[in-house]
């Protein structure tokens, strides 16, 4: 088998556009990925485009050997673009390969651990002049859809060092959202890596009393040192890792103890394949795995993919607003219910893009290029 075709399709989608990339067989088995990179679609369609001559004549077979072939074999490695290129490449070759053998991708990977993944709400919080009362009713919103987690960025403002006048909203917001949805809801605090060590830690201890399930990105990833400190002096599990590429750059979190839970992306961080290794590494460790996922519909198939067959995977990103969009791109629905998705059991990833619907939304063109972060400075 050789593939003989690689197409990059574009579609609107979120809160950006999404980028697939499929692949084309002789025999007529095909694999879709996802390459989706915020605001920065074309670029990654460059990237994948200059892939095509390397691609196109391989066995798609042969996973690990593209793979490495395509990230060794360039002297600029790493990096948000080339990575999520790479990343929908690898993905589509495993949706290809199980769809070829009959047989789901959790199988390829050694079986499946569980039927379903345990999932959090994002995507559904306020913004702007929201008041905690306004975040209040969107979270018990989540929960009458069935979710027993959910996910916000309570701070609206404020740089390095937080406000008073914020610390105090951020932490009337993340009550709010408690008392509204009770004791029994896991609550996971985003921070986006604006704070410094001060600010982070002090905002922590404010917010201790509400029992996060997690404390995503308090400072930046860049000083693996101050992250690790910034864990010993809080008690709410750090989680980190959505801004790392492959194993290589994970391995310093994991050896310094900075981080609980590990969130490599895995349309960024080098697809099916590094997910997993990732995910073994973090295992070691006694890390819990939680892949981030703010892309689009195949993302989330692959991740689930990865997460049934993973022992310390503990529960996954799902940006449920995108729910009904997600399901008209695929031959075959997202199963979702009660807080969980239904791992699929058809070939491959479990389904297929409608190349109709892709082609009938083109991407927007105010969501393609970088532009400026709208609700906060870094500074």
């Amino acid at each position: 088998m050789k593939i003989t075709d690689m197409k990059v399709l574009q579609t609107e989608g979120g809160h950006s556009n999404w980028t697939f990339v499929k692949l084309y067989t002789d025999e007529g088995a095909t694999g879709v990925g996802e390459a989706t990179l915020e605001r920065r679609d074309d670029e990654v369609r460059a990237h994948l485009e200059a892939y095509r001559d390397f691609v196109v004549g391989r066995n798609p077979f042969q996973i690990e050997e593209s793979w490495n072939a395509l990230h060794r074999a360039q002297f600029w490695s790493g990096g948000p673009v080339t990575m999520s290129a790479l990343s929908g490449i690898d993905q589509a070759l495993w949706d290809l390969k199980g769809k070829a053998l009959g047989v789901p991708v959790y199988e390829l990977l050694g079986g499946k651990l569980r039927d379903r993944v345990r999932c959090y709400a994002n995507g559904w919080s306020w913004r702007g002049t929201a008041t905690p009362q306004d975040y209040a009713d969107r979270a018990k919103q989540m929960v009458a859809a069935g979710f027993t987690a959910m996910k916000w960025d309570p701070f609206r403002q404020g740089g390095q060092v937080i406000p008073k006048s914020e610390e105090k909203f951020a932490i009337e917001c993340v009550g709010a959202v408690r008392d509204a949805v009770g004791p029994d809801v896991d609550l996971c605090i985003e921070c986006h890596g604006r704070f410094n060590m001060w600010s982070a830690i002090r905002m922590a201890h404010k917010l201790e009393r509400f029992d996060p399930f997690f404390y995503e990105e308090p400072i930046l990833h860049d000083n693996v040192d101050a992250m690790a400190e910034v864990a010993r002096a809080i008690n709410i599990p750090v989680a980190a890792g959505e801004r790392l590429y492959t194993r290589w750059e994970f391995r310093p979190l994991l050896e310094k103890n900075a981080v609980r839970i590990i969130q490599p992306d895995i349309c960024h961080t080098g697809g099916i394949s590094e997910l997993r290794k990732i995910a073994a590494m973090a295992e070691s460790y006694y890390v819990a795995f939680q892949p981030h996922n703010a892309n689009g519909p195949i993302s989330t198939l692959a991740s689930v993919q990865v997460d049934s067959s993973s022992p310390n995977f503990i529960i996954q990103e799902f940006f449920y607003p995108n729910l009904e969009k997600y399901n008209e791109l695929l031959t075959e629905p997202i199963e979702y219910e009660g807080g969980y998705i239904k791992v699929p059991d058809g070939p491959g990833l479990g389904a297929d893009l409608r190349e109709d619907v892709v082609k009938a939304r083109p991407p927007k063109p105010e969501m393609t290029g970088f532009r400026q972060p709208l609700f906060w400075h870094y500074w």
